[in-house]
C-alpha cells in the first residue's frame, strides 16, 4: 500500500500526458452537443471518486450531476430515461456484472458512456463509447491508493478541458509536485492518537467530501477501525450527538467557500471536548490539533492532495493496529457485484 500511494505523482504525470488527446477530443465532443446532466456509476473508491465529480462538475461546469445506483439496473432492471446523458463508469478492474448492466442499459437509452479503468481491455472498456484511462499500473495492495487518486485525476483532467477555465487548465502542470509535497506531510499525530480509537468521524464538505467517505472507508477495510463520512454539514444534523469528550474526529477542510465554516465546525467539536485533528491551510489552536497539507494549485486539486497525505498516515496506522495493510480480512482485489 506504502509504495503504490507513493507512486501517485508519477501516474498521475503520466496520466495526464498519455490521456491529452483523447480527453480533448471528448471534451470537444461534450462542448458541442452538452449533455443536459451527468449521471455516475461505481461502488467503493471509484463512488468516492464520482462524488468529487459531481462537485467538481457542478461547481465548474454547473452541470447537474447525480449518482445512479447500480442495483437499480442490474437487480430491479429498471429502465431510465438517460436520452443524450453523459454516464460515467469509474471502474478499476472493469469486471463487476452491476456496472456492465448498467453500462449497457445506459448506451441502450441513447447516453454517452465513458469509462474511466485501469484495465484498459477490461469489458467495461469494450462497450464504452469513450475510454479514459486510469493508467495506474498494476495495484497489489487490496486496498486501493494510486488508483483511485488516478481517478480522481481523470475526472479534474476531463473537468478543466471541457470547461476550459485557465485557472483549473493551469493547475494540472503543478499537480505532480504537489502530490510530491502532499506525500511527506507529517500526520503522525493522528497516526499516534487512534492507536487505541474504536470509532471516529471523518469530515469534509463539497469537492472533499469523496475524500473524507474514502479516508472512513480506508480506516474500515487497512485499520479494523470503524469511521463514519458526513459532510460538515450535514453531521450538525444528528450525528453530533454522538460526539463527547474524547470522541475523534477528523476534518479535512477544503481550501474553497467551504473552509471558513469547517474550520468554524472544529471549534465547536473542540467545545464539545472532542479530540479533533484539521487539516487545514490554517488551524487556529482551538480547532484541534494541525495536520499539515500540501499547497494546492487550485481548490479542485487539494482533494487529491489531502488524500495523499491520508494514505501515508492510514498505513502507518494499519501496522501500529497490528493490521496487513495490503491483505484486509474478508476482502479481495476485484469485487464483483450484480
Amino acid at each position: 500500500m506504502s509504495r503504490e500511494a507513493a507512486q501517485a505523482a508519477e501516474v498521475v504525470a503520466g496520466q495526464f500526458a498519455r490521456n491529452r488527446e483523447v480527453v480533448e477530443a471528448l471534451a470537444a465532443s461534450l462542448r458541442a452537443a452538452p449533455p443536459p446532466f451527468v449521471v455516475t456509476c461505481a461502488r467503493g473508491s471509484s463512488d468516492h471518486a464520482a462524488t468529487y465529480a459531481k462537485y467538481l462538475f457542478e461547481t465548474q461546469l454547473g452541470i447537474v450531476t447525480a449518482s445512479a445506483s447500480p442495483s437499480v439496473g442490474s437487480v430491479y432492471e429498471a429502465p431510465l430515461r438517460l436520452e443524450g446523458a453523459l454516464f460515467l463508469a469509474i471502474s478499476q478492474s472493469g469486471k463487476s456484472p452491476d456496472l456492465l448492466r448498467n453500462a449497457e442499459a445506459a448506451r441502450a437509452a441513447g447516453a454517452r458512456v465513458v469509462a474511466l479503468v485501469n484495465v484498459e481491455d477490461s469489458p467495461l472498456a469494450a462497450l464504452a463509447d469513450w475510454v479514459l484511462p486510469l493508467h495506474a499500473g498494476p495495484e497489489r495492495s487490496v486496498a486501493a491508493t494510486k488508483s483511485y487518486l488516478a481517478s480522481l485525476a481523470a475526472v479534474l483532467q476531463l473537468g478543466a478541458s471541457w470547461s476550459q477555465r485557465p485557472d483549473l487548465v493551469d493547475a494540472l502542470a503543478r499537480l505532480p509536485d504537489a502530490l510530491r509535497e502532499a506525500w511527506h506531510c507529517d500526520w503522525s499525530a493522528a497516526c499516534d492518537g487512534l492507536v487505541a480509537a474504536r470509532n471516529l468521524f471523518v469530515l469534509g464538505r463539497g469537492m472533499g467530501l469523496g475524500v473524507a467517505q474514502e479516508a472512513a472507508l480506508k480506516f474500515k477495510e487497512t485499520c479494523g477501525l470503524h469511521a463514519e463520512a458526513y459532510s460538515s454539514a450535514e453531521v450538525k444534523h444528528g450525528p453530533m450527538a454522538l460526539v463527547g469528550p474524547g470522541f475523534p474526529v477528523l476534518i479535512l477542510a477544503q481550501p474553497d467557500e467551504t473552509e471558513a465554516g469547517t474550520v468554524a465546525l472544529a471549534r465547536e467539536f473542540r467545545a464539545c471536548g472532542a479530540q479533533v485533528w484539521l487539516a487545514a491551510r490554517q488551524a487556529p489552536a482551538d480547532a484541534g490539533i494541525a495536520l499539515p497539507v500540501a499547497d494546492a494549485p487550485h481548490p479542485a486539486c487539494a482533494p487529491l492532495l489531502l488524500a495523499q497525505s491520508f494514505y501515508r498516515m492510514a498505513n502507518a496506522l494499519s501496522l501500529a493496529r497490528g493490521y496487513d495493510p495490503d491483505r484486509p480480512p474478508h476482502l479481495n482485489k476485484v469485487t464483483e457485484t450484480v
